[in-house]
């Protein structure tokens, strides 16, 4: 974090048309910006930088990237957001967008699935722990009318991934929406529409 502020402005100063931010830095990415688009200011948080004209523009791709990873309409539908960084705002905003898409719910509610869309932004999933002892969900609770979105993305399955599919849920990981959000950020920087095949299969290999 304390080289954050000059790398980016070294980025900008040399070849470079823009920049992918990810944890811890998207606070501080949109900070260091001269321009932010409505979303990014909006969220609190950048996770794509453009460098043109002498100015760092900030964007924020997770929320578009999210909407565009769901495997159907949301509309009217509940959702539980999990976390309260960068990304867990972006999906609040992503939400709070999606014609009466609604939330919060609270923990009660939470503990008996009481709701359609469940994202968790949080970094529980990365490590060993259980996410049904970290986080209040019930996995019994899970079944085909849930939509589970998992932004924790690694080598194999998470668990939480794992017990939703399992008992039917539709369940969006967190690999696509790594490639959604730098879809929408190759949109920006290249005007181009990006090959999302080959885009996943790089991040499925790499």
């Amino acid at each position: 974090p304390v080289d954050f502020d000059a790398r980016v402005r070294e980025l900008a100063e040399g070849d470079f048309v823009g920049a992918n931010v990810t944890i811890p830095h998207k606070e501080a990415a949109l900070a260091i910006a001269d321009e932010s688009s409505d979303a990014a200011s909006e969220i609190g948080a950048a996770n794509t930088l453009s460098f043109a004209d002498g100015l760092i523009r900030a964007e924020n791709t997770d929320a578009p990237g999210l909407l565009a990873a769901l495997p159907g309409p949301v509309r009217g539908k509940d959702a539980l957001v999990l976390g309260a960084g960068g990304s867990g705002r972006a999906a609040v905003w992503a939400a709070t967008r999606a014609e009466g898409l609604l939330a919060p719910v609270s923990t009660e509610q939470a503990r008996a699935n009481g709701y359609e869309v469940i994202v968790n932004c949080t970094v529980v999933g990365m490590g060993e722990e259980d996410p049904f002892e970290e986080l209040p969900l019930d996995p019994e609770r899970f079944d085909a009318a849930i939509v589970l979105v998992d932004l924790v993305y690694g080598g194999s399955e998470t668990r939480l991934v794992e017990e939703a599919r399992r008992r039917g849920a539709a369940v969006v990981e967190g690999l696509e929406i790594l490639v959604r959000q730098g879809a929408e950020s190759l949109r920006i920087w290249t005007g181009l529409e990006p090959p999302l095949d080959v885009m996943r299969k790089a991040a499925r290999d790499g």
